[in-house]
């Protein structure tokens, strides 16, 4: 049997993000008063600030996305730019929404929430978006690769708060699939300039049942998915989807993230997936 390669087909999630919204507010609704205090993985944010964070993004989201509303307008000339812009307004946004009690926050993210899920659906998928996926290298990306860019801000941010309160995290095909679908489409941005053969392979496997295969294959001039997978593999890594989310987001160590996978082949070539970083800041 054929064996079925991801990352050449658009990921077409807008209903997945209402769904991972809505898990978002019931976990919210479950947390003791002690728990919005807890550490995260995410460097000096608590609970209550990566809630905060969510509740600006969704208020973002509607003010500049759905209806145009651009106060502010900041040239951004290099990465570096767009990185200062982007965690100065970040951390502008927490500072104000993190004053905000539990149930304050929570009915807003609720009403957030049910007006970017609809304005989501709303965008024709294959039309241009406001913003490119920088940290896939895109200036232009198309609304459906936008669309999944925020749906894994949208999990991997509730999965911090899970694993700070201790709470399963929602690893399910529908809507964990799609967010690790979204992160691997960083991969020939991060392998841009990695001089290999033409025909070079790297099989990069995602272990669990909300994983897959992707296979970066060189040609003359990039790096791009294969649609099948080629009889000669150069490169090959298994990572647990545990883990996975992590690795993507900077929300483990290398040495602990080494320790988890599985590499074969040429290390080096491999090494690059590693590094792949599928967050802005």
């Amino acid at each position: 049997m054929e064996r079925q390669l991801c990352g050449t087909q658009p990921i077409l999630c807008a209903p997945v993000i209402r769904q991972v919204d809505l898990r978002l507010i019931e976990l919210l609704e479950s947390l003791e008063p002690a728990e919005w205090d807890l550490p995260t993985i995410a460097p000096q944010w608590s609970v209550r600030d990566v809630a905060a964070h969510l509740l600006d993004t969704a208020l973002r989201k509607l003010s500049m996305g759905r209806d145009q509303c651009l106060v502010e307008r900041v040239e951004i000339r290099s990465n570096q730019d767009l990185v200062a812009f982007v965690n100065r307004i970040n951390a502008e946004g927490v500072t104000v929404y993190r004053r905000l009690s539990p149930a304050v926050l929570v009915e807003l993210m609720r009403v957030a929430c049910g007006q970017t899920a609809d304005y989501y659906q709303s965008l024709d998928p294959f039309a241009t978006a406001a913003l490119g996926v920088s940290w896939a290298g895109e200036s232009n990306s198309l609304v459906w690769f936008d669309n999944a860019r925020e749906l894994t801000e949208r999990w991997h941010h509730q999965a911090q708060i899970r694993l700070a309160t201790n709470r399963p995290n929602i690893m399910t095909s529908e809507l964990y699939h799609p967010v690790l679908d979204t992160f691997l489409r960083g991969l020939p941005h991060t392998y841009k300039n990695v001089e290999a053969p033409d025909g070079t392979a790297v099989l990069v496997e995602i272990v669990g049942d909300c994983g897959g295969e992707w296979c970066l294959v060189r040609s003359s001039d990039a790096w791009c998915f294969a649609s099948e997978l080629p009889l000669a593999i150069a490169a090959h890594i298994v990572i647990p989807q545990a883990i996975a989310w992590r690795l993507f987001t900077k929300g483990i160590s290398h040495e602990a993230a080494h320790a988890a996978v599985t590499i074969g082949g040429d290390r080096a070539l491999v090494e690059h997936v590693m590094r792949l970083v599928a967050i802005v800041g």
